[in-house]
């Protein structure tokens, strides 16, 4: 097996300024675009440079200089959701992926193995870590090919709850992805157990159905998914040759089923609900037909922390007979809030603590706006399975959402004026899924230029129709318009709405900002903060 060293990769980028080399060699781009040295801004941080060094160095120097060893297998799998199975790829052969855990300050040696027929690669999302191992072909470092592997090493700096997946085409949306738990070796919560819930939403392998032929059905056939190993070289996009496929073709066959979604309403996310119908809604990759469940004992306090890893859907979810206490959001704390229901957008995280009855109990994700929902269970006693179709009352009581929390004073961003800010107007319409920022699609030259040591604002202003889960790489944000606003790294933007958010540029580098809407990513509405060289 062909192993690329990190020196190989990465290093000859540094006599070129900008990281030209990165886009211009990579097989494929972010979600499966590509770039070119020729097109490439000069004067900004190179991934590989020496302020991205120096910023690590800060960072290992901080932590005990423990080494965390990890390796995954990136392969063809077949997977069992409980009432069926299906053929998808996944870090070797688990649903909902691997459970990695770290404690804060260690540093992490994670070597994914690509035994796809596809390049890859693995972004480590929320983690504030070193520019060169962000994990975003064609801007960061070049893609994974087929029979590689790369090893991402980094310090890990925050505790929380994190995850990391691809960062190609629309991979994401089959079941590569996984778990990140940074452990606080001076944990401040008390709890007795602890329950990870991977929220998902699932079409890969059901009739035949791949991410990448639903993507060509939104699209029209315009543009087809990178991630599935073809392009069109004079389109801008990635051209990578063909090669015999893991998975049918990204196009869709005639007779195939169409995905796309029609009249899915929420007025909790102003309106349209999502773009894309999903046959199975999972929570740690079973159905509700099939439910995972959880044992504890009556009285146990539980630390549930929950992860939004699907491609379009957003969950609303509870737990039955319970109450919940909110204590972190995207890893960081929060003022503790209760509530009954929790609304998560992709890529949200939270922590909460129950105080377990005595019983079986639902743990319901409602797939918000889509008239479907899933669940696992909470077993302390005896009972029997609720209905797969459950939805306890708690759903439609106090459901709390990221404006409505403040940061824990230990994280809150200190109070200063921004010393630039940045705009960016979400564009794009259903019928013509030309999802964007300012009406431009994503190409890996864009930058928007940050200086190190300012205070940034950037504000989200959503012209669509369509709510927009908005996430940023290598950083924290406060929510700019709420005092004490929470500490986020992916935030929910509603339609005809401006969001405004508050970040210290701290961590050199070219970092993504971009929809967590997998579909709407692949399109175009992604860009990059760039730092100033």
């Amino acid at each position: 097996m062909r192993t690329p060293t990190r020196r190989s990769v990465l290093g000859a980028s540094i006599t070129v300024a900008g990281a030209g080399f990165l886009a211009a060699c990579s097989g494929s781009g972010p979600f499966g675009h590509s770039g070119s040295a020729a097109s490439d801004p000069k004067g900004y941080v190179d991934p590989a440079g020496k302020e991205v060094a120096a910023a690590e160095q800060r960072r290992a120097a901080s932590g005990r200089g423990a080494v965390r060893t990890v390796r995954l297998t990136a392969t063809r799998s077949s997977l069992d959701l409980g009432e069926r199975k299906v053929t998808s790829w996944s870090y070797g052969g688990a649903l909902a992926g691997k459970d990695v855990r770290v404690t804060a300050g260690d540093t992490l040696a994670v070597t994914l193995a690509n035994h796809l027929s596809d390049t890859t690669s693995l972004h480590w999302h929320g983690i504030a870590l070193r520019n060169d191992m962000d994990g975003v072909p064609g801007l960061t470092q070049r893609a994974i090919e087929p029979g590689a592997d790369f090893t991402y090493r980094f310090t890990v700096p925050h505790p929380g709850t994190y995850w990391f997946h691809p960062h190609s085409g629309v991979q994401l949306d089959r079941g590569l992805y996984g778990t990140l738990i940074v452990e606080d070796p001076k944990e401040p919560l008390s709890y007795d157990k602890e329950w990870v819930v991977v929220l998902d939403d699932w079409l890969d392998g059901v009739d035949g159905t791949t991410p990448d032929a639903v993507f060509a059905q939104l699209t029209g056939g315009r543009g087809m998914s990178m991630g599935g190993g073809m392009g069109d070289s004079d389109s801008g996009m990635s051209h990578m040759p063909m090669r015999e496929r893991s998975s049918p073709s990204p196009l869709p066959s005639p007779s195939a089923r169409s995905r796309v979604m029609a009249g899915g309403h929420s007025n909790l996310l102003g309106g349209d609900a999502g773009d894309v119908e999903y046959p199975y809604f999972l929570v740690n990759g079973r159905t509700a037909k099939a439910p995972s469940a959880f044992k504890a004992r009556p009285g146990d306090r539980i630390r549930i922390r929950f992860v939004n890893a699907g491609g379009d859907t957003a969950f609303r979810v509870a737990l039955g007979g319970h109450e919940m206490t909110v204590t972190h959001t995207d890893g960081y704390p929060v003022k503790h809030a209760r509530t009954d229901a929790l609304l998560i957008g992709m890529g949200e995280r939270y922590d909460v603590l129950v105080t377990a009855g005595d019983g079986v109990f639902p743990l319901t994700a409602l797939a918000e706006g889509k008239d479907a929902s899933t669940m696992a269970l909470l077993r302390t006693g005896s009972g029997g399975t609720p209905s797969a179709t459950t939805r306890p009352s708690e759903l439609g009581r106090r459901l709390l959402t990221a404006d409505r929390l403040r940061a824990d004073q230990s994280v809150a961003l200190k109070r200063r004026n921004p010393d630039r800010t940045i705009r960016l107007r979400l564009t794009g319409r259903m019928t013509h899924y030309d999802w964007a920022f300012d009406g431009k699609p994503y190409t890996p030259s864009q930058r928007h230029p940050v200086r190190a040591g300012e205070r940034v604002r950037l504000e989200f202003v959503n012209s669509t129709a369509m709510w927009h889960p908005l996430h940023v790489h290598g950083h924290t944000f406060a929510l700019a318009d709420v005092t004490g606003g929470p500490r986020k790294d992916t935030a929910i933007v509603l339609p005809r709405k401006t969001l405004r958010v508050d970040f210290d540029a701290d961590n050199p580098g070219l970092w993504m900002v971009h929809c967590h809407n997998v579909y709407h990513a692949e399109a175009g509405m992604m860009t990059v903060l760039g730092y100033e060289s």
